[in-house]
């Protein structure tokens, strides 16, 4: 049992060197219009961050105070040096650095105004694979969460077969295991396997799974997806998703093994969606928590209003950080959602993915402030209800 020691967790995964270019804010026009071709555009400083969900979440979980150890991998190189630094002195020994390799890093485009647009170069995340989690680290952990295999081509190769073997590894070692994922690029062989396969092999390994609800329509719904994002025209797909699409999709994961379903919606905020006491049950033997008041859960939490906007560089990764902290510290599903919305908004209001993040008792009094300004969510689907004290919709299946 491992429940005195639940404030402890692996990240593994994907880590990269973020390299972001101030725009000025006042900038007008399109993506297209700004970087056409032969134009000089004038920004500001350079941000070097961290990227990934090692280090997105794995600090952002350790600046709420979880203790956090971080496995990745970098190269022997300058980039490979400047994410140790990052990353500081206390960490870094748990990166392990491999020779004659390339570190991966990122262009971040954050355009005021427009979806940011990534540059990518994979290096050693195109390399780890199940054999690079250190297991024996596991053992006095309680939650292992994994990000980005849709990034890192040893685990979607082969139908998934090595994300399957890590994550039944994690399971056996006597950790939560959580997973997110990014979208995939259509023309890349990412885009191209049959994800709802691999999920078929990995899912009954993964108790927590949090994907964006466009990345979860792409991976089990090509279909759904364009007609979505035809649908939304000019305006941020997720506005073109309703609770049906979400409870579909939810339902379709918990059958191949998931217990618990947290669907990002951007600035509509969270969908959850969990399984039975059966299969919630089990993951009391390393985490306590109360099974009974997450059992059969559909919740709707909206976001909230941020006051000035930095980027959403990291963003998904911080709401995912608020919410398994929640999770961990034994807060109920509701205000778990809460304490997602509520550091996802601390990361958007600055350029990079952590800086913005604060310590757990400062969240928690965010969360308890009704005044603060949520962004519109307006559900009329039947069976949905609002409860202005709690400011989270309930859905038609929720048990409670």
């Amino acid at each position: 049992m491992k429940q005195t020691e639940r404030n402890k967790a692996m990240v593994a995964g994907h880590i990269c060197l973020d390299i972001t270019p101030v725009f000025n804010p006042n900038i007008k026009g399109s993506f297209s219009t700004i970087l056409s071709p032969g134009k000089l555009v004038n920004v500001g400083k350079a941000v070097l961050s961290t990227g990934g969900a090692v280090a997105n979440t794995g600090l952002a979980l350790a600046k709420l105070g979880i203790d956090v150890l971080l496995n990745g991998k970098v190269g022997d190189d300058e980039i490979g040096d400047v994410i140790k630094k990052l990353v500081g002195p206390q960490r870094a020994p748990s990166l392990r650095t491999v020779a004659e390799q390339a570190s991966s890093y990122s262009v971040v485009l954050a355009l005021p105004g427009v979806d940011r647009v990534f540059l990518h170069n994979p290096g050693t995340n195109d390399t780890f694979t199940a054999a690079d989690v250190d297991y024996h680290a596991l053992k006095d952990c309680s939650l292992f969460h994994f990000g980005y295999p849709t990034l890192m081509k040893q685990f979607y190769a082969d139908q998934g077969e090595e994300l399957a073997s890590m994550f039944r590894q994690a399971k056996q070692a006597g950790a939560v295991t959580s997973m997110d994922v990014t979208l995939p690029d259509p023309s890349s062989p990412s885009g191209q396997v049959d994800w709802t396969a691999i999920f078929k092999k990995v899912l009954p390994w993964v108790d927590i799974f949090l994907p964006s609800v466009e990345e979860i329509a792409f991976m089990l719904d090509r279909r759904l997806f364009e007609t979505k994002k035809a649908q939304a025209g000019d305006a941020d797909p997720v506005l073109a998703y309703t609770p049906g699409d979400c409870c579909r999709m939810s339902e379709q994961l918990m059958d191949m093994g998931v217990a618990v379903v947290a669907i990002k919606n951007g600035i509509r905020g969270y969908y959850l969606h969990t399984a039975g006491p059966e299969r919630l049950d089990a993951m009391k033997q390393c985490v306590d928590f109360d099974v009974k008041s997450w059992a059969q859960r559909q919740l709707w939490s909206g976001s909230y209003r941020a006051d000035q906007f930095g980027s959403a560089t990291g963003a998904g990764d911080a709401t995912i950080a608020g919410f398994l902290t929640a999770f961990l510290k034994g807060l109920d599903p509701a205000a778990s959602l809460k304490v997602a919305n509520t550091v996802g908004w601390q990361n958007v209001r600055n350029v990079d993915a952590i800086s913005g993040i604060e310590d757990w008792q400062t969240t928690v009094q965010m969360v308890s402030d009704p005044a603060r300004p949520m962004n519109p969510l307006n559900i009329q689907d039947a069976g949905w209800t609002y409860r202005p004290a709690e400011q989270v919709f309930y859905g038609p299946s929720d048990c409670q």
